[in-house]
């Protein structure tokens, strides 16, 4: 056990905040003497060590405390967590300590007030305080949504210099940001798909619910025969006639489209349903789902599978550039009839598309080169580069 004091020294923690911790109830003292005084034991000390963990990563002392109180919260998932957010906080900071020294040396660097993009983050930040439910909601966690911001930051510079192209500023940029982050719409899809997704999990749906176990009482079998196919399409009519988020327009049928691919492609889903039906069983549902929706992919899926069906060709050359522009034209209207008018700006959403797949390029995990053949990131990112270049 250790005194508050001895704490303060431990951690570096004030004993002024120590005690607000204890007025709050986000840090409770182990024992409290007649006396009065406080003392703490190594669970204690954990516990310190996780707040200390969100408040350096800027998570507001209120927020803790409902996220450490929740009870689904997981020390050891928000250790990895706070790792992964860290890492990516150094390398952030590891980039502008060089580009500092750059500038130092005489180099010539864009200036900090080129790419400050505060006016951009608070709005994120922003949105995080006032809709945590929603957030939590639409990104999974609050650590996933801190995640993303940090991947952002990692990329400020370029992000920003896209962004004030674009938009002529970064406030400008952050305004049409707010209205497609504000947006109703958005948030009632993702939480029409968090309900569909804890049904399937906790079995709230008895139809899904022996047809799921249906499928995957002999993993063994084969996803393309009769039998698993007829199953598949069942569970398909079943979600979309019960599942507004699948049956609420025309998009539906996409919709469900890109949540079978869960199955495949998302590593918390793919842990969460071989928890439930045993190791593999998600890879079985989503071969079973991929066999099954082959004649309807949503038509952006095509047309990325026919920009990269002969990757020899030139990425800037008239027929390339006319199925980008058949892939711009069919984002737009998608994003539009979703989000409505958010004022997001086209060319910079394709610049950053770009980068992200010439970025990706030389990845030895490379999932659109795993999926169309070695290069199909670059060909992508270059044939989507000179679309955002050439087009206004």
């Amino acid at each position: 056990m250790r005194t508050v004091k001895q704490v303060s020294d431990l951690t570096g923690i004030s004993v002024r905040a120590l005690h607000y911790y204890d007025e709050i109830g986000l840090l409770k003292p182990s024992e409290i003497t007649e006396a009065g005084y406080r003392f703490y034991d190594d669970e204690a000390l954990k516990t310190l060590q996780q707040i200390l963990f969100f408040k350096e990563l800027d998570i507001p002392l209120k927020n803790v405390k409902d996220i450490m109180s929740s009870p689904y919260f997981d020390k050891m998932q928000a250790l990895k967590s706070h790792e992964k957010l860290l890492v990516l906080k150094r390398n952030r900071l590891n980039g502008l300590i060089e580009l500092v020294n750059k500038t130092l040396k005489g180099e010539n660097t864009m200036s900090f007030k080129e790419f400050d993009m505060s006016e951009y983050y608070k709005v994120w930040e922003e949105y995080k305080k006032e809709n945590m439910d929603k957030v939590i909601k639409t990104w999974g966690s609050i650590d996933k949504f801190d995640e993303m911001i940090e991947h952002i930051k990692i990329n400020e510079a370029k992000i920003a210099k896209n962004s004030i192209e674009a938009y002529g500023s970064i406030k400008k940029c952050a305004e049409a940001m707010k209205k497609t982050l504000y947006n109703e719409m958005l948030i009632t899809i993702a939480e029409k798909r968090k309900k569909f997704e804890k049904d399937c999990l906790e079995d709230n749906h008895p139809i899904l619910k022996e047809l799921y176990k249906k499928l995957t009482v002999d993993l063994s079998k084969d996803p393309s025969s009769k039998e698993i196919q007829q199953i598949a399409k069942e569970i398909t009519d079943t979600a979309k006639k019960d599942y507004e988020i699948f049956n609420m327009d025309k998009k539906g049928n996409d919709r469900w489209y890109y949540m079978s691919k869960h199955y495949l492609r998302n590593p918390e889903w793919i842990e969460a349903v071989d928890k439930k039906y045993g190791r593999g069983s998600a890879k079985f549902i989503g071969e079973a789902f991929k066999i099954y929706l082959r004649d309807k992919h949503p038509k952006l899926e095509r047309l990325y599978d026919k920009l990269a069906v002969d990757l020899s060709k030139d990425p800037t050359s008239e027929e390339i550039q006319q199925i980008v522009e058949e892939i711009s034209d069919t984002t737009k209207r998608n994003n539009e009839f979703y989000k409505g008018d958010t004022g997001l700006n086209y060319k910079v959403f394709f610049s950053n598309m770009a980068d992200v797949y010439l970025s990706n390029a030389n990845k030895d995990m490379n999932v659109v080169d795993k999926r169309y053949g070695k290069g199909a990131s670059k060909f992508t990112g270059e044939a989507l580069k000179f679309y955002s270049e050439n087009n206004k």
